[in-house]
């Protein structure tokens, strides 16, 4: 499955952002989004696992919310209050039921005044 990833951007802080990912096939499995800042590791972002239950990180919670449209093949990330240190780049990830992991090649988001 490939995915693309859109919607990144420049924003002030405080602004708002929606993250696209298109896949090529179905996205009924499990499907998140992480973030690599500058001299980072990747972390999780927002995930909907397997059985609907959305989790996200702590320093995220209450502005950014994960979705989807199945019949889109799409995922969404909705970025709200956005804070310089979210700057990154933002790879959207779905893991198919074999167990196999398919990410997108990224789309940065730049958070500054």
């Amino acid at each position: 499955v490939q995915l693309q990833a859109s919607g990144g951007g420049s924003v002030q802080p405080g602004g708002s952002l929606r993250l696209s990912c298109t896949a090529s096939g179905n996205i009924l499995n499990s499907i998140g989004w992480y973030r690599q800042a500058p001299g980072k590791q990747r972390e999780l972002v927002a995930r909907i696992t397997a059985d609907r239950t959305a989790n996200y990180a702590d320093s995220v919670k209450g502005r950014f919310t994960i979705s989807r449209d199945i019949r889109k093949n799409t995922m969404y990330l909705q970025m709200n209050s956005l804070k310089p240190e979210d700057t990154a780049v933002y790879y959207c990830n779905l893991v198919q039921r074999n167990g196999i992991s398919n990410w997108g090649k990224g789309t940065q988001v730049t958070v500054s005044s």
